[in-house]
């Protein structure tokens, strides 16, 4: 994504490593010893066709799509070694990669491929938020190493959707039960999982049989640490070797990672937003005026310097202009204090003789800011949000809860702000678009109160199924900048992912997106 490099006057700080495109036909590297890595949870029953509790890196380490998303928005050969669009786009034709093999010793063939998405297909309501799912119309073996993709219309992200982490990747057949359930977490990836402990660890293995290039770590061990205090502990004490992820460490143990000799650390590109979502159809926020003032009336530049420590560049907008179709001059309005303020009694919203908190028709200027309790580092930017809004006469009620409350308010919308992000490469901007229209999504609850909300969601349906160029470029255009207009997103940062590891530990590149860690392209040193 975005090229720009971060914390270049930061010591100790790497240069960012490379990002492998494809699978490049080498020998393997000599073999190094067990990794071991940590995650707050564990990696889940890894069905590569579900969701949470499921950890996205574990899913992309067992299971692999036909193509493969590579930086820059293109798509390689995968699982499919080939492939032609048909009917104008109404139909793909996949030639798939002969010789590979489930871990489980089962071929890997068309009647493979139309067995994971028939289950999938079967189960279409769970997979609404993924346009693609919904333009399926059907899917054939035309012989064991050709299959055909049928849709209902032109869908013009169909390859890169196909390129997804989740929900259209391939278990062995063996291990799909009649009713979509799985037996055993089966892929065709260079990895197996060998064991999994309750709130302990992961164990993964390298597959000696694997159709690609070996990876040179024997083994990857996934210790279960839940916050990014006791994984900083870990890195330091010797307990773990690498710290990779958007958050698995605090903005301040990264900074003294970065200045100790032993260790080497670097920051990716830019890969996708961290925002606040404002619920337009909640009490405060479902006031323009109060959410215009709340854009204006937060630091920014202050939450990248002070709180994110710079990792991380300051963002203006729901997507990053690099992005297909964002292109588009929004700006943020600049941070200014008095304006915002004015806005706000110009609204009708009046602070009370000796009073703190303004306050309209009796009713006071208070709202919810919700986050995940456990993460020290969106604790910290709530806590400095509160801060800003207490300075506009604003009351932000802190609410730290577990993943669960917190999701469940996703969905309910009992929120004023809360915390989410945009998905990345190569989801953003279609199929995080494509998402705002459900109701299960935090994006649909903070837009709901929008009077233009049923025409965003048409707009959102038309742009995906479009064919003209020009068209779709004007309908991004036009949904753009109404949700930005309407200031339902307060953007903070571009997100990036961070890694550490112990210098004599080898080479540790980036993946291609935000979700996947390339434990598969980790080599020795030298």
């Amino acid at each position: 994504m975005l090229r720009r490099s971060l914390l270049r006057g930061l010591p100790g700080l790497g240069a960012l490593p490379g990002l492998r495109a494809g699978r490049a036909a080498a020998a393997p590297a000599p073999a190094m010893g067990p990794l071991r890595f940590s995650w707050p949870t564990n990696a889940g029953p890894l069905h590569p066709h579900l969701y949470a509790p499921n950890q996205m890196y574990a899913q992309a380490m067992l299971y692999e799509p036909l193509v493969r998303y590579v930086e820059g928005g293109g798509v390689a050969p995968a699982l499919a070694t080939a492939w032609r669009a048909e009917e104008g786009g109404r139909a793909y034709v996949f030639s798939l990669r002969p010789g590979v093999r489930f871990s489980d010793g089962t071929p890997f063939d068309a009647a493979a491929v139309v067995a994971n998405l028939r289950a999938l297909l079967e189960n279409r309501a769970r997979h609404a938020w993924l346009e693609l799912v919904a333009q399926i119309a059907g899917v054939e073996a035309l012989d064991a190493g050709t299959v055909r993709l049928a849709l209902h219309g032109p869908y013009y992200p169909t390859l890169m959707e196909l390129a997804l982490i989740r929900p259209l990747r391939f278990a062995s057949p063996a291990a799909l039960r009649p009713d979509g359930t799985l037996a055993a977490p089966i892929g065709t990836g260079p990895w197996a999982l060998a064991e999994t402990r309750p709130g302990q660890h992961d164990l993964f293995r390298r597959r000696e049989d694997y159709w690609g290039p070996r990876p040179a770590l024997q083994a990857v061990q996934v210790k279960v640490l839940a916050d990014a205090n006791t994984r900083a502990l870990a890195l330091e004490s010797g307990e773990i070797d690498l710290a990779y992820g958007t958050d698995q460490l605090d903005a301040d143990s990264f900074r003294r990672f970065a200045g100790d000799r032993r260790f080497t650390t670097a920051i990716s590109p830019p890969l996708a937003t961290r925002l606040m979502a404002m619920n337009s159809a909640r009490f405060p926020t479902d006031d323009l005026a109060v959410r215009q003032a709340i854009a204006q009336g937060i630091d920014r530049a202050a939450l990248v310097r002070h709180v994110l420590l710079d990792t991380e560049p300051a963002a203006e907008t729901l997507f990053a202009e690099n992005f297909p179709y964002t292109r588009l001059g929004l700006r943020a309005p600049a941070h200014d204090r008095a304006a915002a303020a004015a806005r706000l009694e110009q609204a009708g919203w009046h602070l009370p003789p000796g009073g703190r908190v303004r306050q309209k028709e009796g009713r006071e200027l208070a709202l919810d800011l919700c986050f995940v309790g456990s993460d020290a580092l969106q604790k910290s930017l709530a806590e400095a949000v509160q801060g800003d809004l207490a300075r506009l006469g604003i009351a932000a009620r802190l609410r730290g809860e577990d993943s669960a409350s917190y999701l469940g308010r996703q969905k309910s919308g009992e929120f004023g702000l809360i915390f989410t992000d945009s998905w990345g490469a190569p989801y953003d901007p279609h199929a995080f678009l494509g998402s705002m229209r459900q109701p299960a999504h935090a994006d649909y609850q903070a837009q709901r109160g929008l009077p233009m909300k049923a025409e965003i969601d048409r707009r959102i349906g038309a742009v995906l199924v479009s064919t003209e160029e020009a068209a779709r470029a004007e309908e991004y255009r036009w949904l753009l900048t109404t949700l930005h207009e309407q200031a339902v997103y307060f953007p903070i940062s571009f997100l990036t992912n961070k890694l550490v590891y112990r210098a004599g530990l080898g080479t540790v590149p980036f993946g291609g997106t935000r979700y996947e860690i390339p434990f598969d392209q980790i080599l020795p040193r030298g």
